[in-house]
């Protein structure tokens, strides 16, 4: 046997998509019911394990084969389900090394990560049967007791025997579907290296990370009677039966003079500077109620297996327009940043449960939760974390890029490049804290805002108005920043012309180091690492100007498949993005022996020996790949 495609169908009283396959299958009643797979491309066969049969001797033997490659879609769920079949104890899995997933090679084509939506937008002839969402309800998942069913928790093949043979169809459709989806894709091969970062990405999520659950219990319920006061407290004032509610909230506002269409965080806080002294109280204490980072506390505790470590955070190729990962159920990618100076009194203050203490010295207990939540991840035993980043990654990778030759050297030198950009916009030394230092906010808010072809909206989305600019100074700030950097501007372009040139003539072009391919109806851009982004059906489009653009289909804002339009800029930040995402990847292979428990963007958090030196983890980061 060389290779062997998998689908399972399994049951466990714990909620997946809440709590991750790793603590999902540490459940007591957690039970494969159907394996189906096909040994060799041969037509696929079916157990039934549920009804008694059992696996035959030769797969077993397969699952735990190196020299034999094992397929499923979404593959880790099949390899960490299959783990614990076949007895493994939490934290320790099959080896991922000889898996391979077609989800993430149906995402290196910039397809949907769901097998439904690949098959719809490949159009196979086998797709995945549409009822399989009622019968994995009715067989997967523990039933509410009713009269009509005699009360029973759960739903055995017996109480419905013509659901379960539908259920047996669906399960070996998968494993159908799948095959076709690899003998579709079987001209774009996944390249060895996407597949090395691949078992790299599911070795760390294997890992985990320790938590420490007594901040984690003692933080829910802090929050819980903080936040019970709270809404008390707003009652009281405003006399409202749910002051949680948006719109009674909007018409106690207005009838007491208040106008307001939204009351999302910005339009609270510009509120706030005006309001009158009452109002300026209920404002406050609705911003303290609508803190929703405690929920990933919540989060923490449904998640964490029996050994006390969260697993399964990462999604590999989770953004599929740069091959970025992704945050699943904690959602690491979005931690609150963490202020205060005396962040470990106040932590152990939670720790021990003192809520009036807290109330007493930090006033908005909800925003110290928030920002105690990066240190409930804790390194276990006598190891410590070290913890090191890229600084300013994307401004560098476009400098280089670009070829904007002061940018690079002020990288180079070490300076800081948000007073560097505001010198050059305004032609007058810039230091922090120093000379003309009020400029450097200017220059920052044009730095982040700026690179990508943004304008006078990016500047306002990135809080320009919020930070003092008046809406008079931004066109200009627009195009002091442009005219500072002729490099990146030409690069947008220069871009735009190459990817309008490949699928117009069905050609290859390059610019910058960047290779443009257009064929088989996919658009094909090559990353200076080797790596590819492919955008499905590129056509030339009408954008809202009503000039060229190229258009194309993928997963768009609605989470839905549908045309999307793009231009230079917008290509230069989804190649930005992802060569930062590629050394980040260079990053952590040259740091793979050391034991890697998260990495979010462009940091790595690394569960090491008290001797291990950080020095040499940031002399291993700041290796260049070839």
């Amino acid at each position: 046997m060389k290779t062997l495609s998998i689908d399972i169908e399994t049951y466990s009283d714990q909620n997946l998509a809440k709590c991750g396959v790793y603590r999902y299958v540490e459940s007591p009643v957690f039970e494969i019911l159907l394996f189906s797979y096909s040994a060799d491309g041969q037509p696929v066969q079916l157990v039934d394990l549920a009804c008694g049969e059992k696996i035959p001797d030769e797969v077993i033997t397969a699952l735990e084969d190196e020299s034999v490659t094992k397929w499923a879609f979404n593959a880790g769920f099949e390899r960490i389900c299959l783990s614990r079949h076949l007895g493994y104890p939490t934290g320790d899995y099959l080896d991922p090394e000889s898996w391979r997933c077609s989800m993430i090679w149906a995402a290196t084509m910039g397809l949907p990560l769901s097998l439904e939506g690949v098959g719809a937008v490949l159009g196979l002839e086998k797709q995945k049967l549409t009822e399989g969402k009622d019968l994995i309800k009715y067989f997967c998942q523990p039933c509410a007791p009713t009269k009509s069913n005699g009360q029973r928790t759960r739903n055995l093949p017996c109480h419905a025997l013509d659901k379960w043979l539908a259920f047996k169809k669906y399960n070996i459709r998968d494993v159908e579907t799948e095959m076709s989806i690899q003998a579709r894709l079987a001209k774009y091969p996944v390249p060895e290296s996407v597949w090395d970062e691949y078992h790299i990405d599911q070795e760390i999520n294997d890992r985990g990370v320790a938590l420490d659950m007594e901040l984690v219990r003692q933080a829910i319920v802090m929050d819980g009677r903080s936040r019970s006061e709270l809404t008390q407290a707003m009652k009281e004032l405003t006399e409202l039966e749910n002051p949680n509610s948006v719109l009674q909230m909007k018409l106690w506002l207005a009838d007491n003079g208040l106008e307001t269409d939204t009351l999302g965080k910005k339009a609270v806080a510009e509120m706030l500077k005006t309001a009158p002294p009452q109002l300026q109280t209920v404002l406050s204490l609705r911003q303290q109620l609508a803190k929703s980072s405690v929920k990933k506390y919540q989060a923490m505790e449904t998640a964490v297996c029996s050994d006390g470590r969260a697993r399964g955070m990462f999604q590999f190729y989770g953004a599929n327009r740069t091959g970025r990962w992704a945050g699943r159920i904690i959602q690491m990618q979005n931690l609150p940043q963490n202020h205060p100076e005396d962040l470990s009194e106040a932590r152990s203050l939670v720790r021990c449960g003192d809520f009036e203490a807290v109330e007493l010295l930090y006033e908005d207990v909800p925003d110290t939760l928030s920002q105690l939540i990066r240190t409930a991840f804790v390194p276990q035993g006598d190891r410590k974390f070290i913890v090191a980043d890229f600084s300013a990654i994307e401004a560098r990778v476009i400098a280089w890029l670009a070829g904007e030759e002061w940018r690079q050297k002020v990288f180079a030198e070490g300076k800081d490049i948000y007073c560097a950009s505001a010198s050059q916009m305004f032609g007058v030394p810039v230091e922090k804290h120093g000379i003309n230092g009020h400029l450097r906010q200017k220059g920052k808010i044009a730095e982040l805002a700026l690179g990508y072809g943004g304008s006078v909206g990016a500047l306002k989305a990135m809080g320009a108005l919020e930070m003092g600019l008046s809406e008079d100074e931004l066109p200009p700030l627009v195009d002091a920043w442009r005219q500072s950097t002729p490099m990146i501007t030409r690069l947008w372009w220069a871009v735009d012309r190459s990817a309008m040139e490949a699928v117009r003539f069905k050609c290859e072009t390059e610019t910058h180091g960047i290779t443009f391919s257009c064929r088989s109806g996919m658009l094909f851009i090559t990353l200076p690492s080797g790596r590819r982004l492919a955008y499905v059906k590129p056509k030339i489009g009408t954008n809202k100007f009503g000039g060229d653009c190229i258009t194309y289909e993928g997963v768009g804002g609605t989470k839905k498949w549908e045309r999307l339009d793009s231009y230079g800029p917008k290509f230069v930040e989804n190649i930005v993005q992802a060569t930062a995402r590629d050394i980040l990847c260079y990053a952590i292979k040259t740091l793979r022996c050391c034991s890697i428990v998260m990495h979010i963007h462009d940091e790595v958090v690394i569960e090491a020996d008290r001797r291990m030196s950080l020095q040499a983890v940031c002399d291993q980061m700041g290796r260049t790949p070839p």
